[in-house]
């Protein structure tokens, strides 16, 4: 196991910039997404907190001698029509905007015996805000909307870890039941398992770097969001999306969900496009990780 943390400021308002993470894709550095999808969303009245759970289906940044190690069988379902590795990642968020935090847990749902990434983020208000935190949607009279999206009185802790876990190499098998009636499994150890380890540790490591530099992009994408935001609100953030989206649809063509178009942004591919992604739902929430290489 190998794990990455790190931390960093927004210098905008914490509404803005959670209001920027869910608006993040697509932008000129993550043109690896594909799709975004909302599974579920509900606002709890009491807590006034919005839950949020999200697909996106990403061109795969497993390095591509990992890839060259797995079965075709395992590939065949998960390729783009150039023959790129896809994969769905699973995002969870919560959001308290009364009190100033959100947290996000996202899940990479393939290829979870090769490497499974779990990367969480908590977004909060800066410790040095006013007790009168920065409204959005609030502007008062002689504040325009950028204004409030800038306000210099608060800006936006963010912290995050991501944590890779590699079982390539490994089988499993049952060797009982337990007192409350759940199978127990046994990892298998043999002549290889050294080498074994070496290589999980070898994957986790290429990954861990690949992790870093992703950071990077990921927050230079978030900036062009807020920066757009800024200089013209949420028109000017939804058209730098309609720019984008063209772009990535122009040098990349039509996948076969259709690129950041949501499940049914070609009626034509809909319903084999909502049976493929639950399928992969059903295998992901049943706990079966899907094969042991």
């Amino acid at each position: 196991m190998k794990f990455h943390t790190s931390t960093y400021n927004y210098d905008y308002s914490f509404p803005a910039v959670s209001l920027a993470y869910f608006l993040r894709y697509p932008n000129p550095c993550s043109t690896h997404v594909l799709t975004e999808d909302v599974i579920s969303r509900h606002f709890d009245p009491v807590t006034q907190r919005l839950y949020t759970t999200r697909l996106h289906l990403k061109q795969s940044k497993i390095p591509a001698w990992i890839l060259g190690l797995l079965p075709r069988n395992i590939l065949g379902n998960n390729r783009g029509p150039n023959g790129e590795a896809q994969n769905f990642v699973l995002e969870n968020s919560v959001i308290d905007i009364r009190e100033g935090w959100m947290e996000t847990e996202s899940q990479n749902l393939q290829y979870t015996g090769v490497l499974k990434a779990v990367e969480k983020q908590r977004f909060t208000r800066s410790s040095s805000a006013t007790d009168s935190p920065t409204s959005l949607f609030s502007p008062t009279a002689d504040k325009s909307l950028s204004e409030n999206i800038s306000s210099k009185q608060e800006t936006t802790d963010v912290s995050t870890t991501i944590t890779f876990v590699s079982r390539l190499g490994q089988s499993k098998r049952r060797v009982g039941v337990s007192a409350n009636g759940e199978e127990t499994e046994e990892q298998k150890r043999g002549f290889f398992s050294w080498s074994t380890a070496k290589l999980q540790g070898s994957i986790e490591g290429a990954s861990l770097e690949r992790a870093r530099k992703s950071l990077v992009r990921s927050k230079e994408g978030m900036d062009i969001v807020l920066e757009r935001m800024r200089q013209g609100g949420l028109a000017a953030v939804l058209e730098g999306m309609r720019r984008d989206r063209e772009l990535v649809v122009g040098a990349k063509g039509r996948s076969g969900i259709g690129l950041l178009g949501g499940l049914n942004s070609d009626q034509s591919t809909d319903r084999t496009s909502e049976s493929r992604w639950r399928k992969i739902w059903e295998d992901a929430t049943s706990g079966d990780d899907g094969f042991d290489v």
